[in-house]
Formats: structure tokens, sequence, C-alpha cells
């Protein structure tokens, strides 16, 4: 599978002995617990050129979701391209923003080496921006737009699906 460069950021991740189930490979749901370690990486890593009008290179997109808010991930979507075993060094996921809407985004992702070589998993997910206090979506604001613009890419092309256009 040809791999893609993407725009967003890459964080290593070492897998652990306990990732590894009876055939010897990462567990299917140990791969979600990678995306969510890059997600929240990302989220929590100061802003820098992603920061737009209202905020500080050193906010993080935290900072701009606010106190009163969530991030809320409403769906994921993975595809499984190679088995991943037990190895000293770490994998690294590559997250990215493939779609903005009012009150949501989505982000990109794959698993893969460092220089892209191999691809282990690509997925999607869904992301909600919500009210803590009422629990109904809340719109993104210009400054949360410009930081994911800042890391947007292509959409994830899964296999079973037709590739976008």
């Amino acid at each position: 599978m040809e791999s893609k460069k993407h725009p967003g950021l890459q964080f290593p991740i070492q897998i652990r002995f306990d990732d590894i189930d009876s055939y010897g490979h990462v567990n299917n749901v140990t791969f979600l617990t990678y995306l969510q370690d890059a997600r929240v990486q990302l989220i929590h890593r100061s802003l820098g050129a992603a920061a737009g009008e209202g905020a500080a290179e050193e906010d993080t997109f935290y900072d701009l979701v606010g106190k009163g808010n969530f991030a809320l991930v409403g769906r994921h979507e993975i595809e499984y391209l190679e088995p991943l075993s037990f190895r000293p060094v770490p994998v690294y996921v590559n997250i990215w923003v493939t779609h903005m809407g009012g009150s949501s985004f989505e982000f990109g992702y794959s698993v893969a080496e460092q220089d892209g070589a191999k691809v282990y998993a690509q997925a999607t997910s869904g992301m909600v921006l919500v009210s803590k206090e009422t629990g109904k979506p809340i719109r993104l604001t210009d400054a949360q737009r410009h930081a994911l613009q800042e890391w947007s890419g292509d959409p994830v092309n899964f296999r079973r699906r037709p590739k976008s256009s």
C-alpha cells in the first residue's frame, strides 16, 4: 500500500508487552488506545503556528475548547492493514484533520513506521464539541477552526470504499 504524507503531526507510541494478544500481535482494541494517545497529545500540545486570532502560540486546543465544553468522540472507523508485533522501538501515529462541520470535526490517522514505509492501520474519529452544561453540540469558534485547518489533510481512503475525489 502506498503511503501518503499528511500535514498533521506524528507521535511515537511504545508498544507494551501487554498490548500483544494470543495471536502474537497488537490486539485490535489496543489500536484505539494508540489513536487516543495521539489525539490527547495533539489536543494538549502548544498550538504554535496553528494559533490564529484569539489564541496565543502557547495555548493548546484543549484551552480553546474551554472548561465549559467537551470535545467528545462520536464515532470511530478503523481498518487493519498489517499485523503489528511487539518490538522495542516505537510505532508512530500520524494524526490530521479530515473534515470540519458546524460543531464537529474528524481526525484521520495512520499507525505506521516513522517514514511511512509500512502502514499497520488507518482510522478516523468523528469528534463533536459539546457544552458540559447542556449536553448539546455547540459551534466551533473561529480560533478552533483556524487550529483545525492548520492540521488539515486528505480524507482517509479506506480500501473497501471508493476513493474520494
